[in-house]
């Protein structure tokens, strides 16, 4: 019976926040773990329809580096990175966008359809939802900063009820241009705040940042990453990452998260319970940034 009754208090516990979230656009970056674990990614696609269930509207931007990097081996094409960047030549964009586009992007809409999500797979191609030019002139090949989010065309497939799972790959002003690569931390930052997203959650394989102590850091914001940055306790492929959240809250998102992806139901975990998990990232001066408990359970309005 106490088992049942805690079953029961969990999901009291967690209407405070089904209240606040829902209706709202929450954008996940899939990646890691939790993309490659069969048992991880079942869970991933249980957390996503429930979302869906309870009046979220979850968009996801998905990575597959590690895919793609065992593909170009196999190949013999290879691999740069600077900064946590991908280098991509011409070779290296054709396998990116076979694996991102075709296996990847499938797989997941296919495994959310399966859960009963009503998903839509789709490129940054599509429809230009992604645009974007060569990054740094050039000097990274075909990898490519974004310029522009057609984010009308996402919330049409959302009014809709569709979930759009989008694979990283930005379109070219240039007519039959092979397009460009874009670090998926990167795209759903932007995509979530193109969508004015209550919240962008970026799954990886660490309990989040942590300090040189190997102490998780659970709050951060602009001045304290610049400030990690420069004593290098944020390096390598974490940049790309703190630079995405700091970016998106910055412009129309309220939070930004990191969590690990290896913890099962590691996206309800940090959206429904007062704890949370890993590392967000907020700016000090938003009055969004804290949920009045007490008001949310009255407030029948």
């Amino acid at each position: 019976m106490q088992k049942k009754q805690h079953k029961v208090q969990t999901l009291l516990d967690a209407i405070p926040y089904i209240k606040k979230f829902s209706s709202k656009t929450i954008v996940i970056k899939y990646g890691g773990s939790a993309q490659t674990s069969p048992q991880l990614q079942e869970k991933f696609a249980e957390d996503i329809v429930l979302l869906s269930l309870v009046g979220i509207k979850p968009v996801i931007v998905h990575g597959g580096g590690a895919r793609i990097s065992e593909l170009l081996e196999k190949l013999e094409i290879k691999s740069e990175f600077i900064n946590g960047h991908r280098v991509t030549s011409k070779d290296t964009m054709r396998v990116v966008e076979m694996v991102l586009s075709g296996e990847i992007n499938k797989n997941i809409t296919s495994l959310l359809n399966h859960h009963g999500a009503k998903a839509i797979g789709i490129s940054g191609k599509d429809s230009s939802i992604i645009k974007a030019v060569p990054k740094e002139d050039g000097k990274f090949g075909y990898t490519g900063v974004v310029t522009e989010i057609n984010a009308e065309m996402i919330n049409n497939l959302l009014e809709q009820g569709f979930i759009p799972v989008i694979a990283p790959i930005a379109d070219s002003a240039e007519p039959n241009h092979p397009g460009f690569n874009i670090n998926a931390d990167v795209a759903a930052s932007k995509v979530a705040s193109a969508l004015n997203a209550q919240k962008v959650l970026f799954l990886t394989d660490t309990v989040g940042v942590l300090n040189k102590e190997g102490t998780l850091l659970t709050s951060l914001d602009k001045d304290e990453v610049e400030a990690y940055k420069k004593d290098e306790t944020i390096a390598g492929g974490m940049i790309p990452k703190v630079d995405s959240c700091i970016e998106a809250i910055h412009n129309g998102v309220n939070k930004a998260h990191i969590i690990d992806g290896r913890v099962e139901h590691s996206i309800l975990l940090e959206l429904f319970t007062s704890d949370g998990i890993g590392t967000q990232f907020l700016r000090r001066d938003n009055p969004n940034n804290g949920i009045d408990m007490e008001k949310l359970l009255n407030d029948e309005a």
